[in-house]
């Protein structure tokens, strides 16, 4: 299923934050550093105050961490979300994850939300982010989980490493999740689609320079971007659990998102896309904010309701 949204642009909320986010990247410093990626990787941030009503447990892993975030009343142990941040594989784990496991397992009933805080390049090219990401799935397994329990979910390079890490399970027999929900998934690195021309100067977040990460990325290394390991849009989703796939109409990597649900529709794979008019990349940030964010999130939790059923 494809749904469009039918307003002609934003609403007056997405049109402010839009603006906002055009005269940062526009910027000539902060512009260059938001872009590329340079002002995420070396931005610190305070521990994240975890709310009374969750537990937030540390997990060390041999060479990444993971935090699991747990209701403290009524813990829903039907499911488990494992979520992988975005970041263009350059950027770790920020506070705002955090804040989307809370609502996860707000939507889920209750259910814990794991957060890997997998390696990333230049230090960790491709394939650290994979290798994480299948660690923290088989931790999963090895605490109590069957596949069918486990629900992906990622936004950007979290929402294609969430695909790549599908194929890798699929490829090796190993249990496969119940679900995936890929916000904005980055699932072609080879940025071949046509929106990465249509919208170039439309995306206020990676538009209008070719020195932004979609084009400048380290993950890659000496590998082939069209490994769908790597770019899963390239590879075969059959086998696949059903996927929920949002993304905006003006960003760059709309294709990604159509290609991927094209490719998976023929292959036999129940997807749901979601276009939202005249949003950005990974307008999901604006949490309950603005009305498409907050939309989108009920969505999400309308589809995980569908999976907590099956």
């Amino acid at each position: 299923m494809i749904n469009k949204e039918t307003e002609k642009d934003a609403s007056i909320q997405g049109r402010v934050i839009r603006e906002m986010i055009n005269r940062f990247s526009n910027d000539r410093i902060i512009g260059r550093k938001l872009k590329s990626g340079e002002l995420r990787k070396r931005m610190v941030e305070p521990e994240w105050k975890v709310p009374d009503c969750f537990t937030m447990t540390h997990i060390d892993m041999e060479y990444f961490t993971m935090k699991l975030l747990s209701s403290k009343e009524n813990p829903n142990h039907d499911k488990i979300i494992l979520q992988l941040h975005g970041g263009g594989y350059m950027g770790a784990v920020k506070n705002s994850y955090y804040m989307f496991a809370g609502l996860y397992n707000e939507l889920s009933h209750g259910c814990s939300v794991l957060t890997p805080d997998y390696r990333v390049a230049p230090e960790n090219p491709y394939p650290a982010a994979v290798e994480d990401a299948l660690a923290a799935y088989k931790w999963i397994l090895d605490h109590g989980y069957f596949g069918e329990q486990i629900i992906l979910a990622g936004d950007s390079a979290g929402g294609g490493l969430a695909m790549a890490l599908c194929m890798y399970l699929r490829d090796h027999n190993m249990p496969m999740p119940c679900g995936i929900v890929a916000m904005s998934p980055w699932a072609d690195l080879t940025a071949s689609g046509e929106s990465y021309d249509t919208n170039f100067e439309k995306d206020p977040l990676f538009g209008n320079t070719r020195e932004s990460l979609i084009y400048l990325n380290d993950y890659v290394g000496d590998h082939d971007p069209m490994d769908y390991y790597i770019s899963p849009m390239f590879g075969s989703f059959r086998d696949f659990p059903p996927m929920l796939i949002q993304v905006g109409s003006i960003e760059m990597l709309l294709s990604d998102s159509i290609s991927v649900t094209a490719k998976a529709r023929e292959q036999g794979v129940k997807v749901r896309l979601s276009i939202y008019e005249g949003m950005f990349h990974i307008f999901q940030m604006a949490m309950l904010a603005m009305p498409e964010s907050k939309k989108a999130w009920v969505e999400v939790g309308k589809f995980i309701d569908i999976l907590m059923k099956e």
